[in-house]
């Protein structure tokens, strides 16, 4: 666990979360600032600052994570409507927090990517 990662303290359950759905490799909760009527953030509890960091060691972690984002999508409705699956790598491409997030985003018509 990274002492200063929010998302690290969540998976660890120091910081309140809206849980949807976890297991011993993976934590889902909604954001608190969502963009979409589904924002949901899945995380690993391993803390792994972001995508560019994963190498061949993390196939299993990613197969999990994706695994939970289906699971989300189910659990949320949007399964059968679309949802977007967004991680952001970077400060220039908008990431706040430097602990691998997939935002799961739905409920709506989103559009197309610009």
């Amino acid at each position: 666990m990274a002492h200063d990662c929010v998302f690290c303290k969540i998976a660890a359950g120091e910081i309140p979360s809206s849980k949807v759905y976890e297991d011993e490799h993976v934590l889902a909760f909604r954001d608190i600032n969502p963009v979409a009527p589904v924002h949901v953030l899945v995380i690993p509890k391993q803390h792994v600052p972001s995508v560019a960091e994963f190498g061949p060691e993390h196939d299993e972690l990613l197969s999990r994570l994706f695994a939970a984002v289906r699971k989300v999508a189910a659990e949320t409705g949007v399964a059968e409507t679309g949802y977007r699956v967004v991680t952001n790598v970077g400060k220039d491409a908008g990431q706040q927090v430097f602990h691998v997030h997939l935002h799961v985003l739905g409920g709506r018509p989103l559009g197309p990517v610009a």
